[in-house]
């Protein structure tokens, strides 16, 4: 039978010397990991004393360290004291384009016409030169 808790006793484990985390509905004694956490101690440290399920989610870990979770595991968290709100992706927003279509077609027949003019007057000058000499 696991341990029930409630927030507000995880929230009282929120130092480097006695550090709970809440993942997934489940209670972590992370304090002796603290030295040896890749990301270091702060980082475990202030997700203490509330849900961490979308940080230690959001992180990308390794089976290997959801599997190191079990032996740190300390107990449930009671769910009828809790509400989560689940993090929902938004993709990120797109600049709206600005130009109407009249301008942006004038842009690209200048961006086409230009160079050839700077061409065409290279070679008429080349050619110019050759014919004055």
């Amino acid at each position: 039978m696991s341990n029930v808790l409630t927030l507000a006793e995880i929230s009282q484990h929120n130092t480097n010397k006695d550090c709970w985390l809440l993942i997934g509905g489940k209670v972590y004694d992370v304090t002796k990991f603290l030295e040896d956490h890749p990301g270091g101690d702060e980082v475990l440290v202030t997700a203490s004393g509330k849900d961490a399920t979308d940080d230690f989610e959001d992180v990308g870990h390794s089976s290997t360290a959801r599997a190191m979770l079990d032996e740190f595991y300390v107990g449930d968290i009671d769910s009828s004291a809790i509400t989560t709100t689940k993090k929902t992706h938004a993709p990120p927003k797109q600049m709206q384009n600005t130009q109407d279509t009249s301008s942006g077609f004038i842009i690209k027949l200048l961006q086409f016409l230009i160079p050839l003019v700077i061409l065409g007057v290279a070679v008429g000058l080349r050619f110019y030169t050759k014919s004055s000499a």
